[in-house]
């Protein structure tokens, strides 16, 4: 059973000139401004910057990129984009396994459940969190399962269906906790559930 790990972020050694000792906690509340008024896709890292008065190297060393920024900002329980390559990587037969195997291992860990949890309810109940959670999934995951899908005309249809069929099995067995879904192996789901996400990618 294969061990996932999810890549640290790689951070710049040493401080930018004119950090000064709260400025990290200036770039999250700037990062949170930022976000709310422009949503994902167009906020950016040297508006934030901006608004934190800080420069935007410091943003980059504290946060690396904008998706690890916006993974701060809610407090990501994990890191899907930063896991893609290396689930889209190998052979292409088992890739609709290899992701549903991913996510739903991830969420077995009762920290990462817990967390997960609240983002999915805070995903389907709050206007701010709502498209803010769409843009970053739309921009840093769904457009690089799109390209998994080759030259395919509907590739773009084909990564949301991919993307609406791993969120609905997570609210159904961890949010809703459907009983025969709650209680399946995660072997037996990823079995099920695999091929699916195989044929919506590929098929």
């Amino acid at each position: 059973m294969p061990d996932f790990v999810v890549p640290t972020p790689k951070r710049r050694r040493g401080r930018p000139r004119g950090g000064a000792p709260d400025a990290r906690e200036r770039i999250l509340g700037a990062a949170v401004d930022e976000f709310a008024e422009h949503g994902y896709d167009a906020a950016t890292i040297r508006g934030i910057a901006a608004r934190a008065g800080v420069d935007s190297a410091l943003v980059h060393h504290y946060f690396g990129t904008k998706a690890d920024l916006f993974a701060d900002v809610i407090d990501a329980p994990m890191r899907p984009d930063l896991m893609l390559p290396s689930l889209l990587a190998g052979d292409r037969d088992r890739i609709g396994e290899r992701i549903v195997r991913y996510v739903l291992e991830t969420f077995e860990r009762p920290e990462v459940q817990r967390r997960g949890v609240l983002v999915l309810r805070a995903a389907i109940g709050n206007k701010l969190t709502t498209p803010l959670l769409a843009g970053f999934l739309s921009r840093e995951l769904l457009t690089r399962v799109a390209a998994a899908a080759g030259d395919a005309e509907d590739a773009e249809l084909r990564a949301t269906l991919v993307g609406s069929q791993i969120v609905g099995m997570l609210m159904a067995r961890y949010v809703l906790k459907l009983p025969a879904l709650a209680a399946a192996p995660v072997d037996e789901l990823v079995a099920r559930i695999g091929p699916t996400v195989q044929r919506y990618l590929l098929g």
